[in-house]
């Protein structure tokens, strides 16, 4: 087996994962906006270093099986509305006024006023000569479209799109120099409303450009250096394909969809079955709940309220991270959502950042090593941190420096703790999942703010995204729609298309199709979305709008888990205390160091080079066989 790399490109951090199979490593490098392709080569050379001591990127790519990719890119770029202009051509102003009513800024910044409505007829009205569609696009093109999305209506809305490309691509030749690319909605998704095919086509096309430009350079730099394999690209629905065979809205949210796949199969692994995650980074804070240890799944997701016709885990975010600006309001402090982004940074990176933001306030308190942080590679600036702090927030507000940062913990705990809703209050034995680089730390206050008792800490917190790429495998689906009217043998004529066309769609990942698994499903109409069900071989309750589905799977080796055990074995011995002159101490321990079944009670610190965990006085926490962190609140520290 060869080495196994998983990269999270995330909007302040770049992460990187890797396992041989018998060991695992990780490492860090800031993202690096101006150009993404820089921080994905970064922490090619970051691995490299640990492995092999110095950078040797050639050595390094040759030892490599798989890279799998997840990038913040897609959903950076509709958050900050950086895309192409799109124009919208329908026969249907219905179907417009719908997808504006849904989303009316989404649609404002990405469409406008580029729409224009032909006739039902202009598709086949124009095999005669210019007609009314080649006249709309042309039109569109003249107010600035970059890109054209093609939405016919009606049962046949498919038929009717196909003799629209022939007409369009007759006119429009997509060998010119300079051509607009036309999108047609029924090739990118078949099922859903016609509302949910319209969004999910301008997801797509706005999303396209920047994904692929960057992907495919990314994809370049790897094969200057031999890489063996094509890059392959982690998506929201937790598998992972190569550039070439990647949809651009399945990027979206990618990066969070691999920490809700690793927190899978943790809470698998220890047999927990209902947990909420928290995974702080930066920016934000993103969230999901897990039921029976799977995190909740729409059938229809939404992207900014835009309603997409591609299933969706539930995950919310809040801007509330690590970097989150904190001011003082009205007597209050306000909590982001605005962040200070890794460049200046917050006041302690000494890049020239002025405000006031967490990461300075745990600096402050003594719970961050200014020498060790980001395994010792950046050093902080502990002056400037309490500089800014009593500058946004204890002078406003009449407090000292250590009043200052427990007001701004309490705020920043409480607004994270507010975000997990009625989930904790409902499931007060549920356990806290906290990851992200921010995570630990902020453990067993949000808990404590939740009213919760239970919270693990995964031993790859900082990196946990990146750790949950790597246990996704190379997957495509595939869908026929199927009728009684199609005749007796519709299951069998539709099961052999979906067969032909995995076998094609694998051989070109590099795959016979011998070497994957096959999984056939029966999608049945159900309000807005589908009920999926297994394929029994009748076409009972089957009405025009139900679908076969055929997912396959090449499956890929995966990060091997030790024991699941929590059992307290030894008292753990600190290595040292940390803290400021003048206060407490708390026993520091490296994780690391620490071995199965080791436990402490708090205050304490538990380090890793990427994350520190601050248990609470009332907490403790044990090491489990896996080398995972689990923090318990005492009984009498409950609220």
């Amino acid at each position: 087996m060869g080495l196994l790399v998983s990269i999270d490109n995330g909007g302040t951090l770049t992460d990187v994962c890797a396992t041989d199979g018998v060991s695992t490593i990780h490492a860090k490098t800031l993202t690096t906006p101006h150009n993404l392709t820089e921080c994905f080569v970064k922490c090619l050379e970051a691995l490299s270093e640990k492995i092999d001591g110095e950078v040797d990127l050639p050595k390094l790519v040759g030892s490599i099986d798989y890279i799998r990719y997840s990038t913040t890119q897609g959903t950076n770029a509709i958050v900050q509305r950086k895309g192409p202009r799109i124009g919208v051509l329908t026969d249907d102003d219905k179907l417009v006024a719908a997808a504006m009513n849904a989303a009316p800024g989404l649609f404002e910044s990405f469409v406008a006023d580029r729409v224009r409505i032909v006739a039902p007829s202009a598709a086949e009205a124009a095999t005669s000569g210019p007609g009314e569609l080649v006249m709309a696009v042309s039109k569109l093109v003249s107010a600035g479209a970059a890109r054209v999305v093609v939405a016919l209506s009606g049962a046949d809305a498919a038929e009717r799109e196909k003799a629209a490309k022939r007409v369009l691509y007759r006119a429009f030749p997509r060998h010119l120099l300079g051509a607009v690319p036309l999108l047609f909605s029924t090739e990118l998704t078949k099922i859903g409303t016609p509302e949910q095919r319209v969004w999910a086509s301008l997801i797509n096309a706005f999303l396209h450009p920047a994904m692929e430009s960057f992907l495919y350079n990314a994809e370049n730099k790897l094969r200057e250096h031999r890489a063996r394999k094509p890059l392959l690209i982690f998506r929201n629905d937790g598998n992972s394909t190569r550039v070439a065979k990647t949809v651009a809205i399945k990027t979206y949210s990618s990066g969070p969809q691999g920490g809700v796949v690793g927190a899978e199969v943790l809470l698998r692994h220890y047999g927990i079955p209902n947990a909420v995650s928290m995974d702080i980074g930066g920016t934000t804070t993103d969230i999901a709940m897990f039921e029976e240890g799977a995190v909740r799944v729409a059938d229809t997701g939404e992207v900014e309220g835009a309603p997409v016709s591609i299933p969706l885990s539930e995950i919310d975010s809040i801007g509330a991270g690590g970097g989150s600006i904190l001011r003082a309001e009205g007597g209050k402090i306000l909590v982001g959502p605005e962040s200070v982004g890794s460049a200046p940074g917050p006041a302690c990176f000494a890049r020239g950042g002025t405000q006031a933001t967490m990461t300075d306030a745990f600096l402050a308190m003594g719970i961050l090593d200014p020498l060790s942080y980001f395994g010792g590679r950046m050093p902080l600036d502990r002056e400037r941190a309490e500089r800014a702090i009593m500058t946004h927030i204890g002078e406003p507000l009449g407090l000292a420096l250590p009043e200052a940062v427990e007001a701004m913990a309490d705020a920043y705990h409480g607004k994270i703790a507010a975000a997990l809703g009625t989930w904790s209050s409902a499931n007060k034995d549920g356990v806290l999942l906290a990851f992200g680089g921010a995570g630990p730390m902020s453990a067993c206050g949000v808990a404590e703010k939740a009213g919760l008792a239970t919270a693990l800490i995964p031993k790859f917190a900082a990196v946990f995204s990146a750790y949950g790429i790597g246990f996704s495998d190379i997957e495509h689906s595939y869908m026929a729609e199927i009728s009684r009217s199609t005749g007796d043998d519709a299951l069998g004529r539709a099961r052999a298309d979906l067969t032909e066309q995995a076998r094609r769609g694998m051989l070109a990942e590099g795959f016979a199709l011998s070497e994957c698994t096959l999984d056939y499903a029966l999608l049945k109409k159900n309000g807005s979305g589908y009920v999926r069900s297994a394929l029994n071989g009748a076409l009972d309750g089957v009405n025009a709008e139900a679908w076969m589905e055929l997912r396959v799977r090449k499956p890929i080796e995966k990060i091997a888990l030790a024991g699941a055990d929590f059992a307290e074995k030894r008292k753990a011995k600190p290595e040292g205390t940390r803290g400021n002159p003048g206060a407490e101490a708390l026993p520091l321990f490296r994780l690391e160091n620490l071995a199965p079944g080791d436990w402490y009670e708090g205050p304490s610190l538990v380090e890793e080079a990427f994350f520190t965990a601050h248990v609470k006085p009332g907490w403790r926490f044990v090491v489990s066989g896996n080398g995972d962190l689990l923090l318990s609140r005492e009984k009498g520290s409950r609220q």
